[in-house]
């Protein structure tokens, strides 16, 4: 579980995002990120039960830093307002593979996995995977436990295409999820979540039922690389 301090620094950040705040509450940000990465390494912990290929990892190599990259940004706040981490085999930097990742922000939680916006290369193949194995795919997003946390994939943002991609035709059974440019699931929590005693099996649960989504992809992945 995570302290309620944790969720309160991160609402009184959104309201004072900038340096001179920020340094003079330094000691409440500390806390705040040492609360997080204890919180990250039990969640390691869970996941390496149902998904190994995450053994090698330590919460440190999954957390992101809150200092934001400004530089081709019109927002120019110097501070993310929220906490987050994403694991995947690759690490929280690979863009080849999926992972699982979670998003702490005061009133806009969520866990999400998959994969955002892949190469080429790495999407021309998971939608090879999934034209040539069709049937797998619609069996994992139907699956009992999948569908009810998550619902199906995620259409937020631009990830659809509206057209066939190159070599799919529109009567192509798939057709549908072979219009998508990211493969994703998510499931959006309340606050309260996160400071309740189980929230490390609560967030554990809704990875594990992830897992045969992601397992799914990486094995796309891991033919494209030949592994």
């Amino acid at each position: 579980m995570l302290q309620p301090s944790t969720l309160k620094f991160l609402k009184d950040l959104a309201k004072n995002n900038n340096k001179p705040w920020f340094d003079t509450n330094r000691s409440r940000y500390q806390d705040a990120k040492a609360d997080f990465e204890i919180f990250v390494g039990s969640l390691l912990s869970a996941f390496i039960k149902f998904d190994d290929s995450l053994h090698h990892l330590v919460a440190k190599d999954c957390m992101f830093r809150i200092n934001r990259d400004v530089r081709f940004s019109n927002d120019k706040s110097p501070y993310k307002t929220n906490m987050a981490m994403y694991a995947s085999k690759g690490g929280k930097k690979a863009f080849d593979c999926a992972g699982y990742y979670l998003h702490i922000e005061p009133g806009k939680c969520f866990f999400a996995g998959g994969i955002w916006m892949p190469p080429a290369p790495i999407l021309k193949t998971i939608r090879q995977e999934i034209d040539y194995n069709f049937a797998a795919f619609k069996k994992i997003l139907s699956e009992k436990r999948f569908a009810n946390t998550f619902g199906g994939l995620s259409k937020e943002g631009d990830v659809l295409l509206t057209r066939p991609p190159k070599g799919y035709e529109e009567n192509n059974p798939a057709i549908a999820f072979l219009k998508y440019k990211s493969f994703i699931a998510s499931v959006n929590f309340p606050d309260e979540v996160l400071t309740q005693k189980d929230a490390g099996k609560t967030i554990a649960a809704y990875g594990k039922n992830l897992y045969p989504f992601i397992q799914y992809l990486n094995h796309a992945v891991a033919d494209e690389a030949g592994d």
